[in-house]
């Protein structure tokens, strides 16, 4: 054993070499900053990183002395909270707390404290009976910093959307209200305009609100979708907006695992964006395929392009480009790339070789099978055949 932690492990019931074996291969797959051996029989730590001390300001013996106490109290006692219950389940044959994962936040020497994720499963002797528990402490601190960058985005967020969409809604309403001599097309057009501020306002409540936020980086809640139905979906938002619309799609799979909300989010993203660029009669080009390991989906328009110095920065939070126009936030873009994200994926863009910014979004294979969610504002029939075809979209 290393020297280093051998002074922690004077004392202490030393596994058999067969079984040092299996628990450094073990925390080999946990993977985390600081790796831990305690004796399953005895609570004696049998070893422990030296990089425990430039986490937390404790050494080896330190740490050995505190597990050895048993103080509930001691600095790093949520090490092994909880060891004799968890014993006493395996023995009973409940293998639910085998393995744990906890956060927790540890004092270091001089009163700081550091958020960190322990990570613990118990290993069994040749007899089956657990042997060791074994298990990584991982520094959570930059984790902790993202989450709060993260609560901070949703409430400018939250700000930057829902003030305009609050004052469309009141628009309209008033507009419904007052228009009693408005033709049906003209009601019509209302009612259209309303849903859509409905939909968006509850894309902010159950997706982007501060909660949801939280969540992003650490979990996604499954569900599955259609890609050919996004297809199509954006295809009506670019008929409704007046415009043009070529979809082309090829070996699609039927479903993806993935949250629909969210990425019907990042394609209108890319599609207001296209349609904000695009030449008037011009069609955007709607795309996807299967590819060797995921899909790819992709919004192409017939504008100027991206500027070349500004291809590595556009998706940058608050970026808004040397071409743009109107006003806006910078927010879309980065909005869309930390969707895609947070599901596994990558976003980018080039210019097309003619005319035009191709924005691709490719998401890893996942398929799910389960019934997908009904499409919005759209008549496709959430078939998801995988089949090549061309169609328009015109209000």
């Amino acid at each position: 054993m290393d020297n280093s932690v051998g002074e922690a492990s004077q004392g202490s019931v030393r596994p058999s070499d067969n079984a040092l074996v299996e628990q450094f291969r073990a925390i080999a797959e946990l993977r985390g900053d600081v790796a831990w051996i305690v004796d399953a029989a005895s609570g004696a730590l049998c070893y422990i990183s030296p990089s425990v001390r430039e986490l937390l300001g404790y050494d080896a013996a330190y740490v050995a002395r505190q597990l050895a106490s048993q103080d509930a109290d001691a600095p790093l006692s949520a090490l092994c909270a909880g060891l004799p219950e968890r014993l006493a389940r395996f023995a009973a044959g409940d293998l639910s707390r085998r393995e744990l994962l906890r956060h927790f936040e540890l004092v270091r020497p001089d009163g700081g404290m550091v958020p960190v994720e322990v990570r613990s499963t118990l290993l069994s002797d040749a007899g089956g009976k657990p042997g060791a528990l074994v298990g990584v402490l991982r520094d959570a601190t930059a984790e902790r910093a993202r989450a709060d960058e993260k609560r901070r985005f949703a409430s400018m967020l939250n700000h930057e959307f829902r003030t305009p969409l609050s004052t469309i809604d009141g628009a309209v309403q008033r507009l419904e209200a007052t228009a009693t001599q408005a033709d049906e097309p003209t009601r019509q057009r209302y009612r259209k305009i309303q849903a859509a501020v409905d939909r968006l306002i509850g894309m902010l409540d159950q997706y982007l609100s501060p909660d949801r936020m939280d969540e992003i980086g650490s979990k996604r809640q499954p569900d599955s979708v259609s890609p050919a139905l996004l297809l199509e979906e954006a295809a009506a938002q670019v008929g409704a907006a007046g415009g043009q619309a070529l979809v082309e799609r090829s070996g699609l799979p039927p479903l993806i695992r993935a949250q629909p909300s969210a990425l019907r989010l990042a394609l209108k993203v890319l599609v207001d964006n296209a349609l904000q660029y695009s030449p008037p009669g011009q069609p955007i080009l709607l795309a996807g395929h299967a590819t060797a390991d995921g899909i790819a989906l992709s919004v192409r328009d017939r504008g100027n392009g991206v500027p070349a110095a500004e291809i590595a920065t556009i998706f940058d939070k608050g970026y808004r480009g040397s071409n743009a126009v109107g006003q806006g936030s910078g927010l879309g873009l980065y909005m869309a790339r930390s969707v895609i994200e947070v599901h596994g994926g990558t976003i980018d863009v080039q210019n097309g070789p003619s005319s035009g910014a191709v924005f691709k979004i490719w998401l890893p294979a996942q398929r799910a099978a389960g019934k997908t969610v009904a499409p919005v504002g759209s008549n496709s029939d959430n078939s998801g055949n995988q089949h090549t075809r061309e169609g328009t979209a015109r209000k």
